[in-house]
């Protein structure tokens, strides 16, 4: 198991020029990938299948995200969910050529989404928005071999023991008889189909919906939008719920009660001043779902009222302008307003300077979460507190200056 990798890796010191210098480097690789059999076999893997899959497998090294030594490792431009301002992300023009694709695919599928809809309760728009984020209602084609990403992952990439895991997880997907190894393509981080599941994610929620015998994510719209749906509903999403409510909220909101964690009854939100955008009427049950304050541009845009659905979506990307982009598209489809507040115009800091006040936040203890540089909920609640104790305008927004001002000040 260790002397494989230093094989593999001597290889690549040497014949890094091609690549393959290489029959070590394949020896290596091979060698590694072969002291995963008693896995796949505890997994009901049949020898011939892993011998299939895995035999004259390579690794993928243009694949972003590798740690190879001898190669000096890229700097990573960030996952746009991270690293954008919420316009930026959830761009006007994108959002409105999707509605106007979802509502064509919304007639085209209505008996299936109406089906979809009884059985796991959840909005036939927001499933085709997820489609439509993931894939582009499946225009978007992965062109990569999702055995090989995954095992160059597990091999060299930076969460080696997750793509393991999944790795071995396709090779029972492959050993199920659901798809051939060279029709199971993938992303370059190994999410397959036009929902973009992992193998772990398949295994959990693929639904075969068509009734042909089996859950084919990768060509069957029905198939792909029920197990969605699926997700959502083991992720706790609620019957009878929107995903988020739009708000205006009273003229003296505190940006940094803006957490997963302060929720109450969304009727108790609106007593204490928050006004449902376009005057929608909620009705008694929506009234009694908890919700969070969700800010996504602080007091520079939009605010909304998240109940738990909005969370589900959230386990599907851990990002809150991806549930943003997902839930808005959603609305437009059976709806073509935007949001009633628009954004502001902000900048979005750089990751190494997000961590930087991560790190301050942290030891002068306003932030209690990992050091990620995103600003999230938790990061932008935390800088609020910190202008708060320094007389500062509070607007829970990380800018040049606020970081400018918090490596100045001393123990405040």
């Amino acid at each position: 198991m260790r002397i494989a990798p230093l094989l593999f890796y001597a290889a690549l010191l040497t014949g890094l020029a091609g690549v393959r210098d290489s029959d070590a480097a394949d020896a290596a690789f091979q060698s590694w990938l072969q002291s995963l059999w008693p896995q796949a076999q505890q997994l009901g893997v049949s020898r011939a299948t892993f011998e299939a899959a895995t035999r004259d497998l390579e690794p993928d090294l243009t694949l972003p995200d590798l740690v190879i030594p001898g190669r000096p490792e890229k700097p990573q431009a960030g996952q746009a969910e991270f690293v954008q301002t919420p316009p930026d992300y959830i761009k006007e023009s994108t959002i409105d050529q999707l509605a106007v694709q979802g509502r064509k695919l919304y007639d085209q599928y209505r008996p299936a989404l109406a089906a979809i809809e009884r059985q796991f309760g959840v909005d036939p728009a927001v499933v085709l928005a997820i489609f439509g984020r993931e894939t582009d209602y499946g225009r978007a084609k992965d062109s990569r071999s999702a055995i090989r990403v995954l095992a160059t992952q597990a091999y060299l990439g930076k969460r080696k023991e997750k793509f393991r895991d999944e790795f071995l997880l396709a090779l029972k997907i492959v050993q199920d008889g659901v798809i051939r190894p060279a029709d199971m393509k993938s992303s370059w981080a190994g999410a397959m189909g036009l929902m973009q599941f992992l193998p772990s994610d398949y295994l959990k929620y693929a639904v075969d919906f068509d009734g042909d015998g089996r859950a084919d994510i990768w060509n069957s719209v029905p198939d792909a939008l029920a197990s969605a749906a699926k997700q959502l509903a083991d992720k706790g999403w609620q019957r009878g719920l929107h995903w988020a409510y739009e708000v205006h909220p009273p003229a003296n909101v505190d940006c940094t009660i803006g957490v997963p964690e302060n929720t109450l009854p969304i009727g108790e939100w609106l007593k204490r001043g928050f006004v449902p955008a376009y005057g929608r009427e909620l009705s008694p049950a929506e009234r009694a779902a908890t919700a969070s304050l969700v800010q996504p541009q602080s007091i520079y845009g939009p605010s909304f009222l998240a109940p738990a659905n909005y969370f589900a979506i959230k386990e599907y990307n851990f990002s809150d302008l991806y549930v943003l982009f997902v839930g808005h598209l959603s609305d437009r489809i059976v709806d073509p307003r935007p949001f009633e507040t628009p954004w502001g115009k902000v900048a979005q800091l750089p990751t190494r300077d997000l961590d930087r006040m991560q790190e301050i936040l942290t030891a002068r203890g306003y932030y209690h979460d990992k050091i990620d540089g995103k600003a999230g909920m938790k990061t932008r609640a935390a800088l609020g507190e910190y202008q708060k104790h320094n007389g500062l305008k509070v607007d829970c927004w990380p800018s040049a200056a606020l970081l400018a001002h918090m490596q100045a000040a001393r123990g405040n």
